[in-house]
């Protein structure tokens, strides 16, 4: 082979190189720049583990990175998120059922209905709806048109005048019987007839004082002078027996000795005929109500508990203006639970007594009351069913939650360690926290913005940027190596 032929091979397999060396280059430029990268520059925290010193703290991976559990905010900040810091106590709780009710009347306390004594026509009406009346006052006025009472008149005017006759018998016979002119059977009679027109009167004159006469107007039935109109008052108590309700209608006053009732409505007009017991009016005194609540059947166990043991119920009333009265110093209790349940519903009641307060005012000569709580009134009751001792409460802010964990906010000086913990119930006010070390009695715990903190620490994470410090259990601050 020639010189020259020899040197033109060199260089042809010299020119193939360079060119396969070329396209293999552009080929895998990339592959080669990381393999590059990886040889000249160091390993970051998130490609290769890690030796664990004494100063290793865990951490969670968002976004990527390497997320510490410590926060740490600018004075500015916290006035921001309004951060309150309380330290946290150890104490019972108890779980409650909300359960939503109603005020209603007590049977048999709250309302009465007045009736008419006998047959009459409605001649006067002296009281109206919100009208405050008390025991005695006239309510109405009925024209008697009964014959009942008419005879029962006559007949307690005529046992009247036939006791006259008998004692005037009596006074004249007696110098004769003494005598022996007539027989002393005869005194005998006379007194026998006279005990028994006696029973006769005092049997006319009950029966006249039930029908609603006073007795001066029996006095004048026994003179002749016949009842032609009768009064209806207001009745004495709501029960026998029972206490009346006292409201003062003393404008100013409050809840004082004086027994009233307010009619609540009107069943007659002007002119009506009615029939003895027809009712006439309901008066109404609500001092004595109920707190009626209406519960599912899968609580009763529980409310039944809570019924046994005289365990208190909170009660929430809507529409309250608690500040323009006294302060509601009663405890509550349920009294007793249906056994019954409502077809519609398919709820169960149950029933808690209530005192109400009162407060009278004058206008245009009247005097009316005014009641703070009212029937129909809305409510929500928290009956206790289970108690949780030894546990740590915090306001329902102060926890947040991401899928089954659950986290709080601890001070540790100027930062902020979000810890884990454990929740043994919650409601739309509180969280109960078990105290199992997670958060220690006598630390100050964020009260509120547990969820702005944790999306600023998740923020900062998200963000690349270191976290600075770290915080330890045993509470020893280090920054990071």
């Amino acid at each position: 082979m020639s010189d020259s032929l020899r040197s033109f091979l060199k260089w042809g397999i010299l020119l193939g190189l360079i060119i396969s060396s070329g396209v293999f280059v552009v080929r895998y430029r990339d592959r080669l720049e990381d393999w590059g990268r990886s040889i000249t520059s160091p390993a970051s925290p998130g490609d290769v583990e890690e030796p664990v010193d004494e100063h290793d703290h865990p951490h969670e991976s968002v976004a990527g990175a390497a997320v510490s559990q410590t926060l740490r905010l600018s004075p500015q900040a916290r006035k921001n998120l309004g951060l309150v810091m309380l330290p946290v106590t150890l104490q019972s709780y108890w779980r409650r059922v909300l359960i939503p009710g109603e005020i209603v009347d007590r049977p048999g306390l709250s309302d009465r209905g007045v009736t008419a004594p006998a047959v009459g026509v409605v001649t006067q009406i002296a009281a109206f709806p919100g009208d405050t009346v008390r025991p005695g006052d006239r309510l109405f006025t009925l024209r008697l048109i009964s014959e009942y009472i008419q005879n029962t008149q006559s007949e307690l005017f005529r046992a009247t005048r036939e006791i006259d006759l008998i004692q005037e018998q009596q006074t004249r016979i007696k110098e004769a019987v003494e005598s022996g002119a007539i027989p002393k059977t005869r005194l005998i009679e006379l007194d026998q007839q006279l005990r028994r027109q006696e029973a006769a009167i005092q049997g006319y004159r009950q029966d006249l004082l039930t029908r609603g006469l006073t007795p001066a107007q029996l006095s004048e039935v026994t003179e002749g002078k016949f009842v032609s109109t009768i009064d209806v008052v207001a009745p004495a108590s709501l029960t026998t027996g029972t206490a009346v309700p006292m409201i003062d209608t003393t404008p100013g006053a409050l809840d004082s000795a004086i027994p009233a009732y307010e009619l609540q409505e009107l069943k007659v007009d002007l002119g009506t005929q009615v029939q003895a017991g027809q009712l006439l009016g309901v008066l109404s005194n609500h001092h004595s109500l109920y707190v009626e609540g209406h519960a599912f059947k899968r609580e009763a166990a529980s409310l039944e508990v809570a019924t046994q043991n005289s365990w208190p119920v909170e009660i929430e009333f809507a529409e309250d203006a608690a500040e323009r009265w006294p302060p509601l110093e009663q405890v509550f209790e349920i009294r007793h639970l249906a056994n019954s349940i409502d077809r519609e519903s398919r709820t169960f009641d149950f029933f808690i007594p209530l005192t109400n307060q009162s407060r009278p005012y004058e206008k245009s000569g009247r005097t009316f009351v005014v009641w703070r709580f009212r029937p129909g009134q809305r409510v929500r009751m928290q009956v206790p069913v289970e108690e949780f001792p030894q546990v740590i409460v915090l306001p329902a802010t102060a926890i947040v939650r991401e899928g089954p964990e659950a986290y709080v906010f601890r001070q540790n000086g100027e930062l902020l360690n979000r810890r884990p913990v454990q929740v043994l119930h919650e409601d739309r006010l509180h969280v109960v926290i078990a105290n199992d070390g997670s958060v220690v009695p006598g630390v100050n715990v964020a009260q509120s913005g547990a969820a702005s903190l944790n999306r600023v620490l998740k923020a900062q994470a998200a963000g690349g940027a270191p976290a600075g410090v770290h915080v330890h259990a045993d509470g020893s601050v280090h920054t990071s190596h």
